[in-house]
């Protein structure tokens, strides 16, 4: 049992990466998520350690309708090693009703890891998101949690606000990472 319990959390951290013991911690997601005003570029400013995104910069996703229950996702980032850009290409839909905003997201070409729950805990839509995932396996846990923001340099006055809802839902800061946005002038 303890170590297929060890292997569903090495499987788990392909997508998610900050372990714990237990099962996911309850959240609070927005009720009222209007998806249309959520559309548009994100540019990543601050996440949990992630192993697709080791050694990106200048993160961003961006979010079209693709029809009226799916999101077409992009994600892009350039290898701050190589110089790179990369891209990977997937979608979202909608875990429950609509104006929740739990989501599901799928990249097709990474290799058995599943729909990821992708959960809207707060955002104001013009200046910046706060976006959770955890999954259970069995008797751990494994989180990532993104802030995101419409600028690549967001002022402390928008950080701060992204900071209450990390707050509010009892977030941990100690495993945030910047992310580098300098430098930025590749088109992808």
């Amino acid at each position: 049992m303890l170590s297929l319990s060890i292997i569903l959390v090495l499987v788990g951290m392909a997508s998610a990466q900050i372990p714990a013991l237990g099962s996911c911690p309850d959240v609070q997601i927005l009720t009222d998520f209007d998806l249309g005003k959520y559309l548009g570029v994100w540019y990543e400013i601050e996440k949990y350690f992630s192993v697709f995104e080791l050694g990106g910069k200048c993160v961003e996703a961006n979010y079209t309708l693709k029809d009226n229950t799916t999101v077409y996702v992009i994600n892009r980032q350039i290898s701050s090693i190589t110089g790179i850009a990369m891209s990977i290409e997937g979608y979202a839909k909608f875990e429950g009703p609509p104006n929740e905003s739990k989501l599901l997201v799928t990249f097709p070409s990474v290799p058995f890891a599943g729909d990821a729950p992708y959960w809207v805990l707060g955002t104001d839509y013009k200046n910046y998101a706060v976006v959770w995932s955890c999954r259970n396996y069995g008797i751990f846990n494994a989180k990532i949690v993104w802030i995101l923001a419409r600028e690549r340099s967001p002022s402390v006055a928008v950080m701060q606000e992204a900071y209450q809802v990390l707050d509010r839902n009892k977030i941990s800061r100690a495993y945030f990472i910047r992310t580098d946005q300098r430098n930025c002038t590749v088109n992808y």
